[in-house]
């Protein structure tokens, strides 16, 4: 799991969180944390959920509308049909009306639905994202949480009054934590507001205090300036939502406490030892208690999906509530989607449908997925579903446009399609099959490194979801690398399991690790085959995992002993400066592990900045390492907001024709015959030897290459490259997606040459910041010699020496053992790059 994009660049595209005028509107580290597990997501199924004052019905969102249902009826009745997406209803105590979080026009304003006249009037106009609305028990104020203040996540207060929002005030300060946080800002923040009975505190989540997680359970006068006290304490994560029972003497919540899964809690409402109210390998969330105490309504994801239940308290009996029937705003038709190959065998894919609004649609038990990257770098939208086959969908009456997806070695489709009201349209997208081959008898087979089957996200994830995501997005073989997310580990059942038994023939799972530690650098051992190695993280503030030991080194020999290749992952988002200014990188001890041998390749493609990773590769390269090229989407499988989906960056690797067995995938990788991607295709020979092979020169001897790209969207650039300077440059053909290239290279020193191609803005389907691929290098050797390369050699002299001081003064290490066998391990790959001058 990567540690984030810049965090003030990081916004919300899809579902309308986007930059204001070029500012972002969220101050807060590490953003596809909080977009996934804190702001509203859109789902086909129900998010949030509100009681009515005489408990008889619910109001939630589902599919970015709002929906009304009595609990005794199938019957749901759509109240809201955009312009945006709506979320977090709350139904005021005189039943006329409902307050909501809606996404559009570039933030999330709160708005009022009057009943008696079904019409929408904004309560916020600012800009800012608020969210998390809730009526006072006397529907006179309301609280929720805005970002309008320097922002960050903080509480607000205002009257409601003729449908008007007066006198709104912030009711929590701003304060600076000296805690060393990673992945939550200096600033504290407070969320998940409940009015208490009475009407004059309020519960919220606040990590006042607090390192991990986002808080405890704090309580406070609903009014400026008052001193807030902690009710009580465990690690949460965004999700906590607390509610009051009518009574005022118990709290329900959402909580992982001692568990890997979120499950319903209750406390008593002053604090005080919680119990669990649910058990289970799922989140149930969002949870609401009904005005007349006798149930709870809340989110479910046991199906995978999102769902809507009802649990009796007491009795503990659980209820789907489902919507058989829809009434709804406006005529809609039906859209029945099937997916074919050239030769009309039914294929997965991904699949999105918009109307003319651009409003996206998809089935009802579909996971609607959306690519979360800068809006400022993007300037198209990107909401999509998998589908197995074919999919059947409602969508307004109109014409609707259907875009189809299927990984880079088939041609995209896009076509648009009119829908009658009351009817079904048919529509057929055919994605033949271009097949990228390695020459006689080999073929490539493409894998993605880096992938999370569970990571706290909206949905709940399977291993046979997983070969079908892989699938839909033409992936060969995807890891799925199991890690911590705070104190859970949710797919830690699947360690050591390797090959999962539900990998589908065209897509296979295999379970790995990701090992944790942030200080280091974040490490992939794909391929584990016996145990998760735990603690999965060094260097964690304030607990028993807070010295720096073990060190990456000490890792990988772990992970090697178990079978499983190690690589860097996400390593980069700007090239390091160690000559000119040293600071700490987001892949530290890379140059360290790479001299003493430890690393088998490097994510030269993930969820950081590609080409800022290509910079440090191509030095380490020049001194004589082998390091295989590698693509690793980091890509949040469960998120319904993700970067990318999986394969996004993809490794291709070049296998003998034949059963693909996940060993030889790995072991190609490791022995460089790669290239990754996240859209071109490429083939490179030099002197006839294939990309991870050596080719032994005699000086001046020019040498054959032959490159070619193909790519299913216009490139500006494809371009050999040799021990780090470009040589050849390929003229791309009129359509700027293919380009091939052969003749003869100047190779006068030992070194390198690698193709790579790449665009400068980002290209529709590739939901990536730019389009991008490199080959792994064809190593030269001219008259035996090693490459050299005196300034890149101190260029990594210069970072371990800045690495050491800062882990010299370190204060956390259980003993000065381990402190010493750390200093000693750098000090050994400095001596490396010393030799190498």
């Amino acid at each position: 799991m990567r540690r984030g994009l810049p965090a003030a660049a990081a916004l919300l595209a899809l579902t309308g969180l986007a930059a204001h005028g070029g500012v972002p509107v969220i101050d807060a580290p590490h953003a596809y944390y909080y977009h996934e597990m804190y702001l509203p997501q859109l789902t086909a199924g129900p998010s949030g959920v509100a009681w009515s004052p005489d408990s008889t019905e619910v109001v939630y969102s589902a599919g970015g509308s709002l929906w009304r249902q009595r609990l005794d009826s199938s019957l749901a009745v759509q109240l809201t049909d955009g312009p945006g997406y709506d979320y977090q209803p709350d139904w005021s105590p005189d039943g006329r009306s409902i307050v909501y979080a809606s996404n559009r026009d570039n933030a999330i304003e709160l708005y009022r639905l009057d009943l008696a006249s079904a019409k929408s009037e904004p309560l916020t106009h600012g800009g800012s994202v608020n969210v998390e609305p809730r009526f006072s028990p006397d529907g006179r104020k309301l609280v929720f949480v805005s970002t309008a203040f320097n922002k960050r996540f903080h509480l607000f207060v205002g009257t409601l009054a003729a449908g008007v929002l007066t006198d709104v005030a912030r009711i929590t300060g701003e304060n600076r934590s000296p805690l060393p946080r990673y992945y939550y800002s200096p600033f504290d923040h407070e969320i998940n507001p409940a009015w208490a009975p009475d009407g004059k505190s309020i519960l919220y989540i606040s990590n006042r205090g607090r390192i991990h997680g986002t808080g405890g359970f704090w309580r406070v006068a609903a009014v400026p300036g008052a001193t807030p006290q902690e009710l009580h304490y465990e690690e949460t994560n965004w999700r906590a939502r607390p509610d009051f029972a009518p009574d005022g003497h118990r709290i329900v919540y959402s909580s992982y406490l001692g568990r890997n899964w979120l499950q319903l809690w209750v406390m008593a409402g002053d604090g005080g030892e919680p119990f669990p109210l649910s058990y289970g390998e799922w989140d149930d969330t969002a949870p609401r208690w009904s005005p007349d105490g006798a149930h709870i309504a809340f989110i479910s994801n046991r199906n995978g999906y999102t769902d809507l239940r009802i649990l009796d308290f007491p009795g503990g009996a659980t209820r789907t509530l489902a919507a058989a029937e829809l009434r709804r705003l406006h005529p809609y038709g039906r859209l029945h989607v099937k997916l074919v190959d050239e030769q009309g065998a039914a294929i997965s894919a991904r699949v999105s449908v918009t109307d003319r609004d651009g409003r996206f649609h998809a089935p009802p038990t579909a996971w609607i997925q959306a690519a979360d990257f800068d809006r400022d770098e993007h300037p198209f939208d990107a909401m999509y579903f998998h589908a197995d086959g074919e999919a059947t969908l409602d969508v307004p009456a109109g014409e609707v446009q259907v875009d189809v997806v299927k990984g880079p070695e088939r041609v995209p489709v896009r076509e648009r399609v009119t829908v009658a009201a009351g009817s079904t349209a048919e529509f057929t997208a055919k994605l033949p099959a271009r097949p990228w081959m390695d020459g006689s008898g080999r073929r490539w087979v493409s894998g993605d490194v880096h992938v999370h089957m569970n990571y706290a996200g909206t949905y709940r994830n399977t291993p046979a979801n997983l070969a079908l995501q892989a699938s839909a997005e033409d992936l060969a073989l995807v890891n799925d690398l199991i890690v911590n997310k705070e104190q859970r580990i949710p797919d830690i059942a699947y360690a050591g399991k390797g090959l999962d038994p539900a990998s589908r023939a065209d897509a296979l799972v295999l379970h790995g690790q990701e090992f944790h530690t942030s200080y280091w650098g974040h490490l992939g051992l794909p391929g584990l085959q016996d145990h998760l190695l735990l603690p999965g993280y060094a260097g964690y503030p304030n607990t028993a995992a807070a010295s720096l030991y073990p060190s990456n080194a000490v890792v990988a020999d772990m992970a090697h002993a178990q079978g499983a290749l190690v690589g860097y992952a996400h390593p980069f988002e700007e090239e390091p400066t160690p000559l000119t200014h040293p600071v700490h990188t987001d892949a530290d001890e890379l140059p360290v592990d790479v001299a003493l041998g430890k690393v088998d390749y490097l994510e030269v493609m993930g969820f950081s900045d590609h080409q800022a990773t290509a910079g440090v590769w191509y030095r380490l390269l020049n001194l004589g390492f082998r390091l295989p090229a590698a693509g690793g989407t980091d890509a949040m499988a469960d998120y319904a907001m993700l970067r990318g989906p999986v394969g996004m960056n993809r490794t291709y690797v070049s296998l003998p024709d034949g059963p693909l067995d996940y060993r030889a995938w790995l072991a190609g990788l490791k022995a460089g015959r790669s290239f990754a991607t996240n859209g071109p295709l490429l083939e490179f020979t030099l002197g006839g030897k294939p990309v991870g092979d050596t080719l032994a020169l005699r000086a001046g001897q020019p040498v054959a290459f032959s490159a070619h790209v193909r790519s299913i969207v216009p490139l500006d650039v494809a371009q050999v490259v040799c021990n780090g300077k470009v040589v050849q440059g390929l003229a791309l053909d009129g359509t700027r997606q293919e380009a091939a290239s052969s003749g003869t290279l100047p190779v006068g020193a030992s070194g390198w040459c690698l193709l790579r191609a790449f665009t400068r803005k980002a290209e529709y389907p590739v939901l990536d910041n730019f389009v991008y691929a490199t080959t792994s290098p064809v190593y030269v050797r001219v008259n035996g010699q090693a490459p050299r390369s005196p300034a890149d050699a101190r260029f990594f002299i210069a970072w371990i020496r800045h690495l050491a001081q800062a882990t010299a003064a370190y204060p956390d290490w259980n003993s000065e053992k381990e402190k010493s066998a750390v200093l000693r391990t750098l000090a050994d790959a400095q001596q490396v790059y010393q030799r190498l001058q």
